[in-house]
């Protein structure tokens, strides 16, 4: 069962990363393309000035990859 919940908890911080950036992106008046969504996620992950939770970075690896096409 524990697995389920971090399951469901890496989802929901996965879809806080993709609607964050999406917002942000709205905002500057860019389209939110899928590929242009995982190079703003690959960005702000390789920015080692923030802190990250585990959760998080895992989040936005598993983001990059599924928007990204990758497996």
């Amino acid at each position: 069962m524990g697995n389920r919940a971090k399951g469901d908890e890496l989802y929901q911080e996965m879809c806080r990363v993709v609607g964050k950036v999406v917002l942000e992106m709205r905002d500057l008046g860019q389209e939110p393309k899928h590929i242009v969504i995982a190079g703003v996620v690959r960005t702000a992950l390789a920015n080692q000035k923030i802190t990250r939770s585990a959760l998080n970075r895992e989040a936005m690896e598993q983001v990059i990859s599924a928007l990204a096409g990758h497996s």
